[in-house]
């Protein structure tokens, strides 16, 4: 089987790459500058190419609240390159398998989200996300679509390597506390998308759609955050001691409107593919290892 692995310089695009060294299956990476989502010419050359049988759309415009400015380039990677991929595959017979976000929901539920849940976005980066879910959807029969929540890794720009960076120069912290999910590791993610590869290269009877994938358990920024200091302080990775605060949303005002709640059901997963979602806690004290 062929995989083609688009956005290998992200932080779940890192980690996929990195599972091509073990892997029994032909992975082509590429990155930003191989495969520019905002060049239709260029996807459409690189995949008709390639002639993948399956193709990992790792690629996002995730700068959250430079999107309530920058509204053309979000669409162009979130929605519009993944439209053309999508009819590319579809002309190949070839499997989307695309990453997504709870920012689709307005995060205002009470429960975990499912599957079905109706979307309702509240700014551009969930609506654009929200436009490259329903383009893939209906040009592609194939497709997984995962939407997964705070992710992290050693690789790339996340919440536990800014932690770590202000807390080089600051001994009190306030961090939001009444904004819940789950942390998701990329590798944990990158692992689930080659699994479910590997399912389709077997030649199972593939259920495709929407899928949630993130971390377990649920907690809030504050509580992830909290953990960070208390794993990172166990390596001597802090100068000092760190305080944290709890603060409410409306302490700390953004561009963008940041979802309540965050939190995704990924029981589905487990019944469709047998994949469960990782302690996000052991996966940070990896990240934390490496770094």
């Amino acid at each position: 089987m062929k995989i083609v692995v688009a956005g290998s310089n992200g932080q779940v695009g890192y980690e996929l790459c990195q599972l091509a060294n073990s892997s029994q299956h032909d992975m082509v990476c590429f990155d930003r500058s191989q495969l520019d989502m905002c060049n239709e010419q260029q996807i459409r050359k690189v995949l008709l190419a390639e002639q993948p049988d399956v193709v990992i759309n790792a690629t996002a415009y995730t700068a959250v609240d430079k999107a309530e400015e920058d509204a053309e380039t979000a669409y162009a990677v979130n929605a519009t390159a993944p439209d053309i991929m999508a009819e590319i595959c579809e002309e190949l017979g070839a499997a989307l398998l695309h990453i997504s976000t709870d920012y689709v929901f307005a995060g205002d539920s009470q429960t975990a989200y499912v599957e079905t849940d109706p979307v309702a976005p509240t700014g551009v980066y969930g609506a654009s996300k929200l436009a490259g879910e329903q383009a893939v959807a209906e040009a592609c029969t194939r497709h997984i679509i995962l939407r997964t929540a705070w992710v992290f890794g050693a690789h790339g720009n996340n919440f536990v390597k800014t932690m770590l960076r202000v807390a080089e120069g600051r001994d009190t912290l306030g961090v939001v506390s009444d904004q819940f999910g789950a942390p998701t590791s990329a590798r944990g993610i990158a692992n689930t998308l080659m699994a479910i590869a590997e399912q389709i290269a077997e030649g199972r009877d593939v259920n495709w759609g929407v899928y949630h994938y993130s971390g377990v358990p649920f907690t809030s920024w504050h509580g992830f955050a909290k953990v960070i200091f208390a794993e990172a302080a166990k390596r001597n990775m802090l100068p000092h001691a760190v305080t944290v605060n709890a603060i409410s949303t409306a302490d700390y005002p953004t561009p963008a409107q940041r979802p309540a709640n965050s939190r995704l059901d990924c029981s589905k997963m487990m019944h469709e593919f047998g994949i469960a979602p990782d302690d996000w806690r052991t996966q940070l004290n990896l990240v934390l290892d490496t770094l």
